[in-house]
């Protein structure tokens, strides 16, 4: 993908700007031609990329003599820069049924796989792929296009006032400052509205604008975590990627549990808690999305919103959201919350109990529904910090209830899957069910992703 060059120095944007500015016209044209020659076929679209690198570099401009379109476009390939997202690892995959089912033989479906790839500076992402599993259960994916397309940011997205104050009151910013900047906002508003009523907020409590610069920072901050993109219908779906956007996430988007969620009135859509990183701190936030087209990015909030590995439902249970969840980074707990981005209440249900457990133990994605319970593919830690994956089953009136457990791992990395950037790892982030197997796409020690099959019926036989 195409990124953005970056330096903080802004004495050397100048210089550049200042080196490109000596040559001639002539110099210009056969620079731009050598460019786009040698990196013809890598990108979609590069001088339209090019150009907006140059838009946002045209402030250290020293004069506004017009320019050809052509030095512009040179001087935005000097600040563009290639990022190789998978060439590191691709791994800890989510699989959700697709939400286009058209033009499929008789029982097939459509699926979506969704991939943390880590690239230079062990930078995580999410991408995708897609595929179909037929009627036989046999698997393929879909050839990606080989492009990755930047998505449309969208950072005048329309927030919601009263959740917005319900986050500012559990992150400990509501003030009479706050609450007098929020009354001037009408029940709608976009970043550069609550920008502007910030600024008037300060300018209002004059001598304590420094004072008060710290909760204008946090309030901003966290209006940029909650933000969308956009990809359109014509970027193949192995095109278009979640990166790291909001100030959260500087270091990595990780491990999204995605999951097709029902809700009430019988519509569907798409949810995913990923672990926000950015060099310090981990923030489970939620994805939500209805076509893959449209993300909406969300911080959660609450007491129980801790640790990594969150992993929704996918239906309200007696009226409420769930979740499963590792709050202490040892046990699993189980969630429930009235409101999706609020979580104030957990409950352990689940302990280390057999030796290749013994260390800790997770989730590996959401639960699956079936006419015996919520099936739970969990991950355990043993000895030589070796993961294994294994399941539990949980009632489906009441999930707070074990009602079923695998003794042994359902899957242990093999020779073969024994090495690579963590070795002695099988981990996976969601699977579902076709034609009575459980089809669980996992990765091989932190480098690439594989999948396994397995009789449901068959594994509900060998639950105690």
């Amino acid at each position: 993908m195409l990124r953005p060059f970056e330096m903080p120095d802004a004495g050397r944007k100048l210089r550049i700007i200042a080196r490109v500015s000596t040559l001639s016209e002539e110099q210009v044209d056969a620079q731009l031609n050598l460019v786009l020659k040698e990196f013809h076929g890598r990108h979609q679209r590069p001088r339209e990329f090019f150009l907006s690198r140059f838009e946002a570099i045209r402030r250290y401009l020293l004069t506004d003599a017009p320019m050809s379109e052509n030095r512009q476009l040179l001087l935005g390939a000097y600040f563009t820069q290639e990022y190789a997202l998978e060439s590191a690892a691709l791994f800890n995959p989510s699989i959700v049924w697709h939400p286009d089912q058209s033009n499929l033989a008789d029982g097939s479906r459509r699926f979506v796989l969704s991939l943390r790839a880590v690239g230079e500076g062990h930078i995580s992402s999410v991408t995708f792929r897609s595929g179909v599993i037929d009627a036989e259960n046999r698997l393929s994916i879909d050839e990606p296009t080989g492009y990755v397309t930047t998505p449309e940011f969208v950072p005048d997205a329309l927030y919601e006032k009263e959740l917005f104050l319900r986050k500012l009151i559990e992150l400990a910013l509501e003030s009479p400052f706050t609450d007098s900047v929020f009354a001037g906002l009408g029940d709608e508003f976009n970043l550069s509205q609550l920008e502007n009523a910030l600024n008037l907020g300060m300018r209002a409590y004059g001598a304590r604008r420094r004072e008060l610069a710290t909760t204008v920072e946090q309030v901003v901050m966290l209006a940029k975590s909650n933000y969308e993109i956009t990809y359109l219908p014509q970027h193949d779906l192995s095109e278009r990627l979640i990166f790291p956007f909001g100030p959260t996430e500087t270091n990595g988007v990780e491990d999204a549990r995605f999951v097709q969620f029902q809700e009430e009135n019988g519509d569907w859509r798409y949810y995913a808690t990923y672990t926000a990183y950015d060099g310090k701190m981990v923030l489970p936030q939620l994805l939500e999305t209805q076509d893959f087209l449209h993300f909406k990015m969300h911080t959660l909030n609450g007491p129980a919103i801790v640790d990594k590995g969150l992993a929704m439902f996918p239906r309200k249970i007696n009226g409420r959201y769930a979740m499963v969840s590792r709050q202490d980074g040892e046990h699993l707990f189980l969630m429930y919350s009235d409101m999706l981005h609020f979580w104030h209440t957990k409950q352990m249900i689940v302990k280390p109990t057999y030796p290749w457990e013994f260390v800790q133990m997770g989730n590996c994605g959401s639960p699956i529904e079936t006419d015996a319970g919520w099936l739970v593919l969990t991950h355990g830690v043993g000895p030589m910090r070796k993961y294994c994956i294994g399941v539990i089953l949980l009632d489906l009136d009441d999930p707070s209830r074990v009602i079923g457990r695998l003794r042994e791992p359902l899957l242990t990395p093999n020779e073969n899957e024994r090495e690579g950037y963590v070795p002695n790892v099988v981990y996976s982030c969601g699977s579902v069910i076709h034609n009575g197997q459980l089809v669980l796409p996992y990765a091989m020690s932190d480098y690439a992703t594989t999948f396994a099959t397995v009789s449901v019926d068959e594994l509900l036989s060998l639950m105690i």
